[in-house]
């Protein structure tokens, strides 16, 4: 895994927990849930993509087609 996306996994995060505060304090509870729906799924599609090029790695590394 590389520093770039552990940087960009963490300002997710941080946006996320920030936001999600704010609209609590707004009594937008709704918003702030799917707020936080919204950057699980984001950062599970970065790690998808993430597990998905290791295996293609794996692949062309042992021949496996």
């Amino acid at each position: 895994m590389n520093v770039d996306m552990i940087f960009k996994i963490a300002g997710i995060g941080i946006l996320v927990a920030v936001l999600n505060q704010v609209l609590k304090k707004a009594d937008r509870e709704e918003q702030a849930t799917m707020t936080s729906l919204a950057g699980i799924v984001i950062v599970l599609m970065m790690v998808i993509n993430m597990i998905s090029q290791l295996f293609e790695s794996v692949k062309t590394i042992f021949h496996l087609y």
